[in-house]
């Protein structure tokens, strides 16, 4: 294994200590006398955490600071721990809540692991990795019908500010969770602490905490720490998966910020910034992490990651790279937000490669498809209905739009992570009831019951008797 090679033997000679010699807002340069330590080895001076990063003139290591260098100065020891950064993995870690190395947050003792292995690892060979054509049901309309969720495959939740990314994870988290029969993995990166704080509290209301593993790091913390968290989880994850050979549910919020951490790092660096300022290696960052979450023969790792899009432009580069590594993409709309219409799913920009007659199934597909193409006619036809009105168009364009815009409200649905701000419990549909639904709307032509009948509610009560 190449992780191997980095830690040091035992019985090794220790290292002889560096000093600081340049420390540039969370870039710190050290010198060692002797043999100098490796890139993505672990430094500490005092009580902040190094790694390193690259060489610069003089042999210096140049190193990313995993703390706050806070009173760090020059001439500061620096010792080499001789590996990288190594968490602990193992059944010690369920239930627990910790940080990039493994430090617990929960208040409680450290994780009893009996082993710890480095977070730079390399993905499973191609040899190795295996395709299931399976669907991950979640229990939410309008991504079991439009974007089914590959099981052992990367979904991705795109969206801008404010349009229910968090709130549709976390209701996926609460949905599948439960019946899980692995283990799950929630990875935050670079997001809210009040929202760590609420998951956990939810989680152990459900349940379910003792099956999960938490990791954090924090939109205060140093842009190192939220640069190598994702691959904290994805070395705990890859134990479950290789060592106990058990399918592990991957959950990260937010992806972007991973991203926006490498960006950081690179601008720390002194790196010349590529397209619309990100660094020049997003690509590559990027590949590491996700070509990491693969399905082998032992297990699966299904992951969902939750994508801040800047601006709502999915031509940012960010975005446009992430898209290439998912099997599904679940696009937000602010103008369905804006309409009240949660979760504000948009059914013409989602996809996914399970959506296939040989996957999901004929009448799934036949289905999932007259839905889009009712969907997309009335886009066409709102111009039309704004400037002369609903009365002008054809007996057959009036029925699409009817057909249209109750699709639209009964592929809302109530959330059980939002009972405390709605008041109403959340509903979980099988998904032979949403095709059930769906087909009993496309099938009329009349409707004798109105629009607000459809929003806002799980299965159809009435399916029988509209069909």
């Amino acid at each position: 294994m190449p992780d191997a090679a980095r830690t040091p033997a035992p019985d090794a000679p220790p290292r002889a200590d560096g000093r600081v010699v340049a420390v540039r807002g969370g870039i710190v340069d050290a010198a060692f006398p002797g043999e100098g330590p490796r890139i993505d080895d672990l430094l500490m001076a005092g009580e902040v955490a190094l790694q390193v990063m690259s060489f610069v003139d003089g042999g210096a290591a140049r190193c990313i600071a995993l703390a706050p260098v806070h009173g760090l100065g020059l001439g500061t020891a620096v010792r080499n721990t001789g590996g990288p950064v190594a968490v602990p993995v193992g059944e010690a870690v369920l239930g627990r809540m910790l940080d990039v190395f493994g430090t617990p947050l929960d208040g409680g003792p450290p994780p009893d692991a009996a082993d710890h292995r480095s977070i730079h690892r390399a993905p499973p060979p191609l040899s190795d990795r295996v395709l299931r054509a399976e669907v991950l049901e979640t229990g939410i309309k309008a991504i079991d019908l439009l974007a089914p969720i590959e099981r052992g495959g990367k979904t991705g939740l795109f969206g801008g500010a404010g349009v229910g990314k968090t709130v549709l994870l976390s209701e996926l988290i609460h949905n599948t969770v439960e019946h899980h029969n692995g283990v799950s993995l929630f990875c935050g990166i670079g997001e809210r602490s009040r929202e760590a704080e609420e998951l956990w509290r939810e989680m152990g209301e459900a349940g379910v905490r003792d099956r999960m593993v938490m990791l954090f790091g924090q939109m205060n913390e140093s842009p190192g720490v939220r640069f190598l968290v994702g691959k904290s989880a994805l070395t705990m994850a890859e134990w479950f998966r290789d060592d106990r050979e058990q399918d592990v549910l991957l959950l990260i919020d937010n992806i972007f910020r991973y991203v926006q951490a490498g960006s950081e790092v690179s601008g720390l660096m002194g790196r010349m910034p590529s397209r619309v300022g990100y660094q020049p290696t997003l690509a590559t960052e990027l590949a590491i992490l996700q070509e990491r979450i693969a399905s082998t023969r032992k297990g699966a790792i299904t992951s969902i990651q939750a994508v801040y899009v800047p601006a709502d432009d999915f031509t940012d580069p960010a975005a446009a790279h992430i898209f290439s590594h998912l099997s599904a993409s679940v696009v937000l709309s602010r103008k369905r937000a804006s309409e009240g219409l949660y979760p504000a799913v948009d059914p013409l920009a989602s996809s996914s490669v399970m959506l296939t007659p040989n996957v999901v199934g004929q009448r799934h597909y036949d289905i999932a498809r007259a839905v889009r193409r009712t969907l997309a006619e009335y886009e066409d036809l709102r111009d039309i209905i704004a400037m002369l009105g609903i009365e002008e168009l054809s007996a057959h364009d009036r029925a699409v739009v009817a057909r249209a815009r109750r699709l639209e409200r009964f592929l809302t649905q109530p959330f059980a992570t939002v009972t405390a701000s709605t008041g109403e419990g959340g509903k979980l549909v099988p998904l032979e009831a949403t095709l059930a639904g769906c087909e009993a709307i496309l099938g009329q032509t009349t409707f004798p019951r109105p629009e607000s009948d459809y929003y806002m509610i799980g299965a159809l009560p009435w399916t029988e008797e509209a069909a």
